[in-house]
């Protein structure tokens, strides 16, 4: 099988935009899989929300996100995709970051230009590093990866705080220093996004359509048209996750039964024929049924 990182190019090829959905853990993208999608995504925030209960401000650890990441591809080979924040340090530990993310069975990640105390790309008062320690940071990534077709993914903020112009270069130099594809954080228009996708050509740009932020939910043909060749949407099944959630807790809180919510659930049977469950049970019968004893 080719590895990771080609099957993510070799999609992105094929279908533009790529569709990258968000999986907080293994069976959520085992759903994404039966659905249709062919790439999935980690987000920062979502092993930082999900896995750990706090916010995504670069509290969590390169072995927090890579143990998420292990259990994606180890129950789906569908390319992950990998929010690796600011890289987790100097060279030697994006060094480290990207061997570690390759090992993690990761088909790329991308690397951000906030400084080190991040904060969510959507919120005010982020702060962005000088442009020579991005292409540093890029540069380290590009040289450390083990799977050449592991995707380098340069991301900037700098849009929200030092404008249009800036973000235009910093992903213009970025292209020039071997990354793979651009993701330009908290873009407001379509002719931003035609602009990003002009100057880094013929690198693919990333659009990152997530809800209650600042960038418009664009439909994937008005992407299409505005040449963006990757979609992302990093939390959405997360978000109705936890608003399903919420209603089932405070219903058997304040009604004393699920019963009224139990036609919102997925069933018994449906969550088996998603794992496989009755293929499990029979190898077992076959090697230990009464009839091998």
């Amino acid at each position: 099988m080719t590895s990771p990182g080609a099957r993510l190019r070799s999609a992105w090829s094929e279908q533009s935009p790529l569709q990258i959905v968000g999986t907080i853990n293994a069976y959520t993208a085992l759903l994404a899989e039966r659905a249709g999608h062919r790439a999935l995504y980690l987000s920062g925030a979502g092993v930082a929300n999900a896995s750990f209960g706090c916010p995504d401000l670069g509290i969590t650890s390169l072995n927090d996100v890579c143990e998420d990441a292990r259990r994606i591809t180890g129950a789906t080979d569908l390319p992950l995709l990998v929010d690796a924040d600011t890289g987790w340090g100097g060279a030697f530990n994006i060094a480290r970051s990207v061997r570690d993310l390759v090992r993690s069975g990761a088909a790329g990640a991308h690397i951000e230009d906030q400084v080190g105390q991040k904060r969510c790309g959507h919120r005010p008062n982020k702060a962005i590093v000088p442009l020579d320690e991005m292409l540093d940071r890029i540069k380290s990534a590009v040289d450390a990866r083990t799977d050449e077709a592991f995707v380098v993914m340069a991301r900037t903020d700098a849009l929200a705080s030092q404008g249009m112009e800036e973000a235009l270069e910093r992903a213009r130099r970025c292209v020039e220093h071997g990354a793979d594809a651009i993701f330009a954080e908290a873009v407001e228009s379509l002719d931003q996004y035609r602009a990003f996708v002009e100057a880094c050509a013929p690198s693919p740009v990333l659009a990152n359509i997530t809800e209650f932020g600042r960038t418009p939910l664009f439909t994937l043909e008005e992407l299409r048209q505005a040449g963006v060749g990757l979609a992302l949407y990093p939390l959405s099944a997360f978000r109705a996750m936890s608003r399903a959630a919420e209603r089932v807790y405070a219903e058997i809180a304040q009604g004393g039964t699920q019963q009224p919510v139990v036609e919102t659930m997925q069933t018994r049977d449906e969550l088996y024929e998603v794992l496989g469950y009755h293929g499990y049970e029979r190898k077992l019968d076959e090697l230990f049924g009464k009839e091998n004893t």
